[in-house]
């Protein structure tokens, strides 16, 4: 997602380091950053927060993080945090190639991909979210049953993905061809969710486990 540049964006970022990591303070040491120790769930490319704020609400017995490359959406995500008071989520500036760096030494117990960059050229497949160097990286991070959640409207994306992570090895927990056709009571729709849906597209979801 991206967003108008904000000459301002480091700066308020920086005055709001105690919910925002903005140069790997907390790499290799995540519980730090959380008042309370709690099973730790990380969202890989936050959009606007509409739905790691919203799922925090929902459980406040575990504690989020939201990775965001973008430092002007971030902007917006940190606002709602800092709106709906949230004590169980922190956000990282971070490339998701690093995530299973930043996050060495404190297991995850579920990561949630929401509508990610299809990257449609073949070039570019190793960009994927799902792609097998990815797969490697959040393996290396989840817990023994540790759960990737992923969502999109991307048809092209959603059959790679199938056949990664069947490829990877993975137990499929969920496959839905159209989420919003017998909608889950805890499926949380993002800001791209809501608009790819009222165009008529499909809403794929896919929940497996290494």
């Amino acid at each position: 997602m991206r967003m108008r540049n904000k000459p301002w964006a480091m700066d308020f970022l920086q005055q709001n380091n105690s919910i925002v990591d903005i140069d790997s303070s907390y790499s290799g040491r995540v519980g730090a950053f959380f008042p309370e120790t709690r099973p730790l769930h990380v969202e890989v490319g936050t959009g606007m927060g509409t739905f790691i704020t919203e799922l925090a609400k929902r459980h406040p017995d575990v504690n989020f993080v939201g990775i965001e490359l973008d430092k002007n959406v971030m902007i917006r995500v940190v606002e709602k945090v800092l709106e709906a008071e949230l004590l169980n989520v922190r956000l990282v500036l971070l490339d998701a190639n690093a995530i299973d760096a930043y996050f060495r030494n404190d297991p995850v117990s579920r990561i949630y991909l929401n509508f990610s960059d299809p990257w449609p050229k073949s070039r570019h497949e190793k960009r994927r979210l799902t792609s097998r160097s990815f797969l490697e990286k959040y393996s290396a991070i989840l817990e023994d049953g540790g759960l990737l959640q992923f969502k999109t409207d991307n048809r092209g994306l959603f059959e790679f993905s199938l056949v990664s992570m069947n490829s990877f090895g993975m137990d499929f927990d969920e496959v839905k061809l159209d989420l919003h056709a017998d909608e889950p009571e805890d499926n949380i729709r993002t800001e791209y969710e809501e608009k790819f849906s009222a165009k008529g597209n499909k809403i794929y979801r896919i929940r497996a486990s290494f």
